[in-house]
This record gives C-alpha cells, structure tokens and sequence, in this order.
C-alpha cells in the first residue's frame, strides 16, 4: 500500500500564519502513523515551537500506523516546550494510543473512541516462515509491546492485566471508559476560538 504523501507547504510558509508567540495553536492530525506523516507532524510542532506558541492543541484521529513512528512521535511530543493538549476527535487506535498519551492534558469527543490491540506483522505472499525468522519476528513484538505498555502503565492508570489483557485481545472502548482508566482527563467538545491559529495537515490518500 503506497504511503500518504504530504501535500502541506512547512508551516512557517503558510500563508496567513504569521507568529505564534504566546498563543494556542489547534493543529488538525487525521492520518495513519506512517514515517511521512510522522515527519510532517513533527515539523509543525516544530515550527509552533520555533514561532513561541504557548499551547498546541493536538486534534487527532488515527487509525494507529506503525510503532517505530508512533514512539518517535511520542517522544519528540513530550519534549515540546509548549503545553501539548491532545483531543480525540474520533478514532484513537492501535499505536495511536501511545501518541495520544504524550499529551499533558487529554480531551475526548463524546462519541470518540479508543482501540487496542497487540503488536503484529503483515507477511507478504510466499513469503517463507523458518523458525529463525519467527523468533526474530516473536522478539521484536514483544519488545514493541513492552515499550507501548509502558507508556500506558505511566500515563495512566491501567494495571499490568488490564494492558496485557488489550494486548491478548482487540478492544474498543468509549470516552467514558477512557475518562475511568486515565486515559482522558475530561469529555468535552472541540471549541476554536474566533482567530485562533489553525494548522490543518493534509495528506493525498
């Protein structure tokens, strides 16, 4: 499947963006979590830090993506200097969950929801399946999900069995669960002020 390929200009060259100093910028993410989609999401960041935003409100769906992408995200999220806000505005999925957890206050839709699976691979036609490449493959998923359950064990209130238990079996939950689990923070719609500086990404699918 061929990746999503960026059709959005670097934000300092949009027109009409102008400086963020000392604002709250919404910024509109809904694509999987591909290395493309990842790189443009982390240059707005960028440039809302570089431009001295005071808040960035992160308004995400993705059907999740791949884990290398997804942590890398995560990571370069959570070192932002701005306060990061994250706002579930319909599909949470997959390794989706680890970026939103990055944020240091997280909003839901009320309609919006969180999936979870474990971690897995695609094989390819024909593709040969010897005992050495399955124990390769079997190593670095679970590593994958040791990383992804740790985030979840630090970002909110999960038990170990609660994650494993994501992890044994596909599960989708509601706002409300996730307001209960630490997920979320709080339910509430989104709300952009009048002028508010906007950076919509878009991606050709």
């Amino acid at each position: 499947m061929p990746q999503p390929v960026p059709q959005l200009l670097p934000a300092q060259l949009v027109p009409g963006v102008g400086s963020l100093a000392g604002k709250t910028v919404y910024v509109s993410f809904s694509a999987e979590i591909v290395p493309k989609t990842t790189e443009s999401l982390i240059a707005a960041m960028s440039n809302c830090a570089n431009q001295g935003a005071a808040e960035v409100r992160l308004l995400v769906s993705t059907p999740g993506g791949n884990v290398m992408s997804g942590i890398n995200l995560y990571n370069v999220l959570r070192a932002m200097p701005f306060r990061l806000v994250t706002h579930n505005v319909g599909n949470i999925d997959s390794i989706g969950n680890a970026v939103f957890l990055a944020g240091e206050e997280r909003l839901a839709c009320e309609q919006a929801t969180f999936m979870f699976h474990g971690v897995g691979f695609d094989a390819t036609p024909g593709m040969r399946l010897e005992e050495k490449f399955l124990r390769e493959r079997l190593g670095s998923i679970v590593a994958d999900q040791k990383r992804v359950a740790a985030i979840m064990a630090e970002r909110t209130s999960l038990s170990a069995n609660q994650i494993r238990g994501f992890f044994r079996e596909m599960k989708t939950k509601d706002a409300a669960y996730a307001v209960s689990a630490g997920i979320v923070h709080q339910i509430a719609d989104v709300n952009i002020p009048v002028g508010a500086p906007i950076i919509s990404l878009v991606f050709q699918r």
